[in-house]
């Protein structure tokens, strides 16, 4: 009799806890989708609320995580380096990072973590996930560019530094100012500016259209062509190439301007 006492005791614990858990789930969901609403009308703080109240009673619930990351990041105001708004960008990553250890490749907060951390100038960490997103989705040509990007921020800005003190015009040549200082260059940026070429060159077989990467690969060539210290022919050869991409860049545009709507060319199919 005793025993058949506690199993119902016990029976109604565990009903007590699923009702309970049950609950909880519904009012998760209804912080969901109320945080959505508030998100949409673009009143943000109230949305983070709903989102933190939604992941706080059902921590299972991606979709309250996304949406908070979210919501974080469109708080985060890039270049205003100060404590809240630094935080925000912190919190949205921390969130999108909760999502990962559920769904490890979880494209939107792979790519939300590396633009977050670009926008921070936090340039080798947006680098790391960039690179991850491109193993969890290799046909997507954004993440190459970005990384590309990435190269040539971190080429361009040391030699700018490096001109600036020699005092260099923006038409002098690096080699015939100072060749000690072209070989150091050359030593540190040689890398980057081979993984940008690369990198641009993946993002364009993917989209042969991509004009932003054309863009960058003149800029790519144009950071090798400085630092071809002792080869002349070779820093013609990189200004060549570079100057074929600027044309190439603009001939592509001009292509996409014309298939718009009101844009000169012929658009085909527009009612069909």
């Amino acid at each position: 009799m005793k025993t058949t006492q506690r199993l119902l005791v016990v029976i109604a614990a565990v009903l007590v806890v699923l009702a309970s858990t049950g609950c909880d789930k519904l009012k998760a969901r209804d912080n969901l989708n109320k945080g959505v609403q508030a998100y949409k009308n673009s009143k943000y703080e109230d949305a983070i609320n709903h989102f933190q109240q939604a992941v706080a009673l059902d921590p299972s619930l991606i979709n309250a995580r996304l949406y908070l990351a979210t919501a974080f990041a469109q708080q985060y105001i890039p270049g205003a380096d100060t404590p809240d708004n630094n935080r925000y960008g912190e919190q949205a990553i921390e969130q999108y990072k909760e999502v990962l250890k559920v769904d490890p490749k979880n494209i939107n907060s792979i790519k939300g973590i590396a633009y977050l951390y670009l926008q921070m100038k936090k340039f080798d960490l947006a680098k790391e996930y960039y690179k991850k997103a491109s193993e969890a989705d290799p046909n997507d040509p954004e993440p190459y560019y970005s990384v590309a990007v990435i190269d040539w921020t971190q080429t361009y800005v040391p030699r700018q530094e490096e001109r600036a003190k020699l005092g260099m015009k923006p038409d002098d040549s690096l080699p015939a100012k100072d060749k000690k200082v072209c070989e150091t260059l050359k030593e540190k940026n040689t890398p980057d500016v081979e993984d940008g070429i690369n990198n641009l060159n993946k993002a364009l077989q993917l989209r042969p259209d991509y004009d932003d990467a054309m863009a960058y690969l003149n800029l790519m060539y144009r950071e090798r062509a400085d630092i071809q210290c002792d080869d002349p022919a070779a820093r013609a050869a990189d200004l060549k190439t570079a100057d074929e991409w600027v044309d190439k860049t603009m001939a592509t545009k001009k292509a996409k301007a014309e298939k718009q709507p009101g844009g000169g060319g012929i658009v085909m199919d527009q009612n069909k």
